[in-house]
This record gives C-alpha cells, sequence and structure tokens, in this order.
C-alpha cells in the first residue's frame, strides 16, 4: 500500500475507534449488524481543498474473517440510498462499506463526474480501509476478498475501480456506462466514426442531480468541478461535441480500463433507459470478453426511465391483443425488482467472492445471459418479469439467428428539419416509463411523427411469431440539401392503424453526405426484447428532431428510404425461468434449490485459488468413494470427523443417524457445495469440487426441494433439465413422471402443491436423466406411509440397474426395510459401514437397536473393531 494512502486509512481507522461507543454500534434496525460512521481522508481538491468521505461500516455479528463489499451509489445520492441493501449483505456475514461519493452527501469536494484521480482514487483509499479491519478475509498482507457493486454512477466507478485495482474479486455494476462520450452523443449510424447528437435533456438532468452535492452549491455549477461544468454548459450551448468534453468523457469511463479487469464482472442492464441503453452493456461485455475476463449479462424491464414500458402484443380478450386496442401492462411492483436484484447480488457474490477457485466463463454463478420480456398485461404487478436464460453471451449473430422484413414507405419519402429545429417531437423522453401502463396507453405517435417532419415505412405482415432479442437494424438511403443530416428512428408496432412504440426508445444518426447524393447508412436500432405476433405490423419512423437531443437549427430537406433487404430482426432462444414472484416467501429455499440445480449440471459453481484432488484410475467404476472428509467451523464445532465410506454399484446405501449427526453436511460436500477442510470425495474416479463436470451424472436432492412456485410442475421439471443444457430427449421425463405419481396435478402450479406433493416432485427431479449415483437427503419427509412404501421399490429398482442410490434419514426402521447398506453417523463420525447383514442385523435385532448398541459401544471401540468402516 503506497505510505500516502496508508496513512489515510489509519487516520480514518483512529477516528472511528475514538468515537463514543453508543457511536460505533449505531442504531441499525437489524440488531446482529453493527454500524460505525466514518470519515476517510482522500486526496484533496485541485485547488488544495482537504476532501474526507462520509461513510458507513456494518459489520456482521459473527467474528469472521468476512469477505467485503464496498456499495457505490447512483448520481445524485448518499450513502443513504444504499444502507438497506448494506445491511442485507452484513445479515449474509459480509462486511460492507456504504459511503456518499465526492461532491454528494455529507462528503467533501466536488463532482468530477468518475475522474481516475478523484472518484475512483477516493474508492481505493476505501479498499485499503477494508484491508485494515480485523475481521476482513485476507488474500495477501493488504489485499481484501473483496467485492465493488453499484448502479449507474455508482456502476461505472464499480467497473473503474477493478480496473485500477487487481484487489478487487468480483464487479456487479447496474444500468451503467460503458463511454460516456457515446452514451452523450450516440452515434447509432454502423461505421460512422464521428459523435452523433447531444443528448441534451439527459445533460440538463445530470446537473440538477450536482446541485445539492458538495461545497460549491452556491454556485451556477451546483457541485460539479469547474472543468467538469464549463465543457459541459458549453456543449448544451452549441449542441457540438467538444473535443476537450469528448476526451473528458471517455477518460471518465470503464472503456478505459475493461482490459485491466481480472476480477469476474455481472452487468445488469435495463431495457426502458434513454440514458444508458442495452448498447452499452453490450460494449463492456464484449471488451470484457475480448480480454478474457468472465462476465454475466441481465436486461431486465426498467433502467432511469422506470420499470415498465411497452405493452404485450399478445395480449388478448376484450380491449387486448392484435384484434382490440392496446393492453394496459401491470406496472412491475419496485420491492420485487429490488428483491430480485437482491437475490442476484447475493447469488453472485457467494459464486465469486466466496468460492474457493477462479471464476470462469464455465462456472459464473448465473446464467451467462438472461433477458426479461416485455411487461404483460396477464402478469399481475407482484409477480414481476419473466426471464428467459441463454448459455452464452451474445445469443446472437448469426444469420440464422435473424428474420428479416422488408418495408415500404406508408406516405412520402421526404421531409424537412424546420427553421429553429422547432416544434420538436416527443419519441423518447426521459421518465415517461414512470407512468407504467398509463404512458402505454397515451396517443404518442401524433406527438412524434409530426407533419412535414417525418417519413415511415411499414413491414408486410408477419408470417410467424417472433420474439426480439437484441438490436433490430435497417439500413435507409439518405438524399440532403446539406453536408450533414440528423435523424431519429424508432419501431413501433401497429395495430388497428394505431401505432405502439414498445419501448419508447429512439436511435439517433448524424451523418456527413455529399448533398443531393444518395447514401446508404445502417442503422442500430434501439435494443431489448420485444413479442412480435404473426400477423402484426412493424413501423420504422423517421423523424428530424426529437426533444430529448439538441439537433441542428438550419432548415434541411432530406429524402429517405429503405434500402433492401429492409428490417433485420435478431431473435434467441432460450430457457424461460418464471417471474420475479417465485421468490416471493421462499427466497432463500428456492435460492439454494437453483444453485444446487445448476451446481449439478456443471455449471453454476465457482474454481479459485485451489488445486483439485488428481483423478483416480482405481476408482473409475466405483460410483462414489468418500476418505477422511473433514469440516470444521469456525465456532470450533466439528461437523464431520474424519468420515470415510463408499456406495458400490446396484446398492442402495442408507446413510444413517440422528439429526446433527453430520449426514447433510457429508452430503453437501460430496456434492461440492462446500469445501471440506481435508479429505475427498470422488464420483467414478473424478474428484468433486465446485462445478466439477462429473456432477453432471449425480442426482440430489438436499434440504428438501425447492421450485418456482408460479410454474406446474412439468414446468419445473422441463425447466432444472434445460439448465443442464442436455438434450430433452436424454431427461426421460416420462420415466419421472411416473416417479412423481402427481396425476393431473403435474400440470398444475407447484405453489397449490402439498410438502408430500413437492418431495416427490423433488424425487423425481432429481431422477431426470437416470443419473449414475442418487443422492437423497431425507426423502421421505412429507410423504404419508403408503408413499413411503411405494417408494421403496423404486429405489431398489433403480439401484438393480447398475446405479447407486444414497439415502440419509435418521428413520432407522425406514432404512432398514428399503437399503441394502447403511452408514452409521453419530456427532460427526462414522461408526459403522456395511450391508444391513454386516452390521449386525440378524433375526430379533432391528437396525435401531444394533445403531444404539453401537453408540454405546463407541467409546470402547469393540463395535467398531467387528464392523470397519468401508
Amino acid at each position: 500500500m503506497p505510505k500516502a494512502r496508508s496513512m489515510l486509512v489509519a487516520a480514518a481507522v483512529i477516528g472511528a475507534l475514538g468515537a463514543p461507543v453508543a457511536a460505533a454500534q449505531g442504531t441499525d434496525s437489524t440488531p446482529q449488524v453493527r454500524t460505525e460512521q466514518v470519515r476517510v481522508p482522500v486526496g484533496a481538491e485541485p485547488g488544495g481543498e482537504e476532501v474526507t468521505i462520509d461513510a458507513t461500516i456494518y459489520r456482521p455479528a459473527t467474528e469472521g474473517p468476512h469477505e467485503a463489499v464496498l456499495l457505490a451509489h447512483g448520481f445524485g445520492g448518499s450513502k443513504d440510498d444504499v444502507a438497506d441493501r448494506a445491511r442485507s449483505l452484513a445479515d449474509q456475514g459480509y462486511l460492507v462499506i456504504g459511503y456518499s461519493a465526492r461532491g454528494f452527501g455529507e462528503s467533501g469536494g466536488a463532482v468530477h463526474l468518475n475522474d481516475p484521480d478523484y472518484e475512483v482514487a477516493d474508492a481505493l483509499a476505501l479498499v485499503d480501509l477494508i484491508a485494515e479491519q480485523p475481521q476482513v478475509r485476507l488474500d495477501a498482507s493488504d489485499d481484501p476478498r473483496v467485492a465493488v457493486a453499484g448502479g449507474s454512477y455508482g456502476g461505472a466507478l464499480a467497473l473503474m475501480a477493478a480496473g485500477a485495482d487487481p484487489r478487487i474479486d468480483s464487479v456487479v455494476a447496474s444500468i451503467t456506462w460503458h463511454d460516456l462520450a457515446e452514451a452523450f452523443f450516440p452515434q447509432s449510424a454502423k461505421g460512422v466514426d464521428q459523435p452523433g447528437p447531444f443528448k441534451a435533456l439527459w445533460a440538463s438532468n445530470f446537473f440538477m442531480g450536482a446541485l445539492g452535492g458538495g461545497s460549491q452549491t452556491d454556485s451556477l455549477c451546483g457541485g460539479f468541478s469547474a472543468r467538469v461544468c464549463d465543457l459541459f454548459t458549453r456543449a448544451a450551448e452549441t449542441g457540438k461535441a467538444d473535443p476537450d468534453l469528448l476526451q473528458l468523457l471517455r477518460r471518465h469511463s470503464p472503456a478505459a480500463t475493461l482490459g485491466d479487469i481480472e476480477a469476474p464482472v455481472y452487468l445488469e442492464q435495463g431495457m426502458s433507459d434513454t440514458l444508458f441503453g442495452i448498447d452499452q452493456a453490450d460494449a463492456s461485455a464484449t471488451a470484457l470478453q475480448e480480454a478474457g475476463t468472465p462476465v454475466a449479462v441481465t436486461w431486465f424491464n426498467g433502467g432511469h426511465d422506470g420499470a415498465t414500458q411497452g405493452v404485450d402484443p399478445q395480449s388478448t380478450g376484450t380491449g387486448g391483443g392484435p384484434s382490440g386496442e392496446a393492453a394496459v401492462p401491470q406496472p412491475i411492483d419496485p420491492s420485487v425488482q429490488q428483491e430480485r436484484q437482491t437475490r442476484d447480488l447475493l447469488t453472485w457474490l457467494a459464486g465469486t467472492l466466496r468460492a474457493d477457485e477462479p471464476t470462469t466463463r464455465e462456472t459464473l454463478p448465473v446464467p451467462a445471459f438472461r433477458y426479461a420480456l416485455p411487461p404483460s398485461s396477464q402478469v399481475a404487478a407482484d409477480e414481476g418479469e419473466q426471464f428467459v436464460e441463454a448459455v452464452s453471451y451474445p445469443p446472437t449473430g448469426a444469420d440464422a439467428d435473424s428474420v428479416v422484413l422488408p418495408m415500404a414507405p406508408v406516405a412520402g419519402t421526404a421531409l424537412v428539419n424546420p427553421p429553429g429545429g422547432v416544434p420538436q417531437a416527443n419519441t423518447g423522453l426521459p421518465g415517461l416509463g414512470a407512468l407504467g401502463g398509463l404512458a402505454s396507453q397515451l396517443s404518442t405517435y401524433p406527438l412524434s411523427a409530426l407533419p412535414g417532419q417525418s417519413v415511415a415505412f411499414d413491414s408486410a405482415p408477419l408470417p410467424e411469431d417472433v420474439t426480439v432479442v437484441g438490436q433490430p437494424s435497417v439500413t435507409v438511403e439518405l438524399a440532403s440539401t446539406q453536408s450533414r443530416s440528423t435523424l431519429f428512428l424508432s419501431l413501433w408496432e401497429v395495430r388497428n392503424d394505431s401505432p405502439v412504440l414498445p419501448r419508447r426508445l429512439v436511435a439517433p444518426i448524424q451523418v456527413d453526405l455529399d448533398p443531393g447524393t444518395p447514401t446508404e447508412v445502417e442503422v442500430a436500432l434501439p435494443g431489448g426484447t420485444w413479442r412480435m405476433d404473426a400477423g402484426s405490423t412493424w413501423r420504422v419512423l423517421v423523424t428530424a428532431t426529437d426533444a430529448a437531443y439538441t439537433g441542428p437549427d438550419r432548415v434541411r430537406a432530406d429524402q429517405v428510404l429503405v434500402a433492401e433487404p429492409g428490417l433485420s430482426l435478431p431473435v434467441a432462444t432460450g430457457v424461460p425461468v418464471a417471474a420475479d414472484s417465485i421468490w416471493d416467501r421462499e427466497t432463500l429455499a428456492v435460492a439454494g434449490a437453483l444453485a444446487l440445480l445448476l451446481l449439478l449440471a456443471g455449471g453454476a459453481a465457482v474454481h479459485r485459488r485451489r488445486t483439485p484432488h488428481p483423478i483416480r484410475s482405481d476408482l473409475v467404476d466405483v460410483p462414489l468413494v468418500i476418505e477422511g472428509l473433514v469440516k470444521e467451523y469456525p465456532d470450533g464445532h466439528r461437523a464431520v470427523d474424519d468420515v470415510s465410506w463408499r456406495a458400490e454399484r446396484g446398492q442402495v446405501v442408507g446413510l444413517l443417524g440422528p439429526n446433527g449427526a453430520g449426514k447433510t453436511t457429508t452430503l453437501r460436500m460430496v456434492m461440492g457445495l462446500i469445501r471440506p477442510d481435508a479429505g475427498t470425495a470422488h464420483v467414478l474416479g473424478q474428484p468433486v469440487t465446485a462445478g466439477a463436470a462429473v456432477l453432471g451424472r449425480v442426482g440430489a436432492l438436499v434440504e428438501g426441494p425447492g421450485f418456482l412456485p408460479h410454474l406446474s410442475g412439468r414446468a419445473n421439471l422441463l425447466s432444472y433439465w434445460a439448465a443442464t443444457g442436455r438434450p430433452v430427449e436424454e431427461a426421460q421425463l416420462e420415466e419421472a413422471l411416473d416417479i412423481a405419481a402427481l396425476g393431473d396435478a403435474i400440470d398444475r402450479p407447484v405453489k397449490a402443491y402439498s410438502q408430500g406433493m413437492r418431495q416427490r416432485l423433488g424425487i423425481a427431479q432429481a431422477m431426470l436423466g437416470m443419473p449414475e449415483v442418487l443422492i437423497l437427503d431425507e426423502p421421505t419427509n412429507g410423504l404419508d406411509p403408503p408413499q413411503i412404501a411405494a417408494m421403496r421399490p423404486i429405489l431398489a429398482q433403480y439401484a438393480a440397474g447398475g446405479r447407486t442410490v444414497v439415502v440419509s434419514s435418521h428413520l432407522l426402521a425406514e432404512v432398514e426395510m428399503t437399503c441394502s447398506h447403511v452408514v452409521m453417523m453419530h456427532a460427526g463420525r462414522v461408526l459403522a459401514a456395511g450391508s444391513v447383514d454386516d452390521v449386525g442385523v440378524a433375526e430379533g435385532h432391528t437396525l435401531e437397536s444394533v445403531f444404539l448398541s453401537t453408540i454405546a459401544g463407541a467409546g470402547d471401540g469393540d463395535h467398531l473393531n467387528r464392523v470397519r468402516p468401508r
């Protein structure tokens, strides 16, 4: 650590420790979490003004060591905006620092717009502070295990900090920018290397957001530094891309440092965002992939413009769908969306920050790509979004993954830029999405398609249903009376002659032309997801002005045509994973179950800083071998103590013992869900680690089933299998449905199932694909006696085919009737193992009596000498 920064951190820590005890403990509403308010000295302003950062440390109740998270807020906010999330993370055992960025809240200084020398350097000083905390897990001296997470302004900060400091181990960046110059001067004309028109309305919003910040609120610049203020106001006055401003914006962007990021990155971008569209996340994801950095991407229905945009063209019935007026989608409940984002953050951190081996592209803890379908009038507000998962990013790009629609002019092909650039079309106004479904009912087309200033082109009716995923494109032929043409393109759906703008986004272009000479320009339209019905018609609207941008004042006439082949629509396939409401009251259980499902598919666990055990050629035909497993927790409790046993083909092995014997902990180590402190587990000779490929040959039901309650039983099984990436015909679904024996209930939502029905569905899910090793943890929970009796021959028949079944249970009588072999555990140790007969069950002796006598005799080892663990 540089000496100066070390001294700053020391001063901050001394300041915190010198505070009164009551202040150090804070007034957190969660008693288990202690808070400390600290002032962290950081670099001075250009004029020499000293600056301190106002931060809060959230300490978990346990002693640690803890992984750490630095939370950054959005533009115009403060540390108060991240307080709830910080508490949630601290509740999960993370040490968290939430802080107010320079120029905001109670922090000093001016807003430099994520300058590497100021805001980014401030974040690294906070990483230094984290490294000084005694509770924090260290990878090396002064190197804490730490993640940085933030949204918008904070998201860019997270990426830039990771690019500047290799100590950062994980990044979560939401609704943020790749290149701020491209964001404020967007250019949608492909292959045109010049800035587009100035996004003036959002620039004004930035200034309004800075008015309350820093120590310069008495100036016309609000909290902005003088240099940022001067360059931005000059652009607002002229509408031109000043080279100095472009240079500053690019330097204050993640684009400049993405190639230096070593930590895995999770990018979450909103599709209802006129400030930072999915093109910004796509550019960042592409750069990270080119650098070899593991990255996952999620597109959701939200962003800077609100949670809901557009309607569901598939809606049917009175007043909805292609045959009626536009249906009103229910606004997404913000609390549901926030819960989903917090859940994703926890999943990402658990799979990267807490992993023992490095994350790779193949072992991301969340899907490589996930996108939300548009809001639907048929989905209740509290059901959130329906997501689709894809196995790779980007999901499209090949010719086979696009649909092309020929386009024809609606009426005329000429438009005029009016004198002074007014009146202006109102197409993609920032903030309109906050009106939710009401905004979708507004007749916005007349405000966008101003007479004389716009032309439109319609497609032929679609021959089939299409789900668009990505950025549509269209090639236009332009001829102008001037040497530069500025135009704005948007994509509308036409129903009953009433155009609807699904995403309320616009694609600006600004290109130089030879006056009077037609020039072809390929335009990338706004990206996102759309549902397009068979028979629907789609319209490309071209306008000369847009109220969100500074356009030219000079009168100009343009001739516009759509060139061949027409409108190109990218499509993608994926796995629907249900609406956000699946997490309502079962968030943790379902999250754990989904993590387990992906782990067993070999694609969700993470690898970090650990050399795997070697392949055992002598065990390639043995389904499961456990040798010397040990798991001890920080409080000194040894849950599993030198456990060794093996399971052969054709056996139904009962892992038995009272609650707390260590059965479930052993099974979690067998499946790579937790790392043993010592010992090994091998499946078919392959060492088990988190995400090991051999886990794809293991089926499991551990700690109860977790399902998506708003999906049917059948859909849950299909979604699970799709997550494995294997062909559906290999799932042997019908055999699994026979095992579930749910009858017609298999097609009803799981939320209506009893506990016993869920348990049966969980067992069937574990058997999908007929894995060679089947592990069932307390499979009879919730089953009535007839159902338990029916399960016995199923397990015996399953093993008889050359497979292996491991059943853990505390019901000794049931194990005796079900299993061919047993492993007796007590207090974390194996007391005996072998066939049911070998452990002493004979006429007149039950397994229960043998087990009790084994426990009684464990002290002198007599029984252990007679039956050796195997």
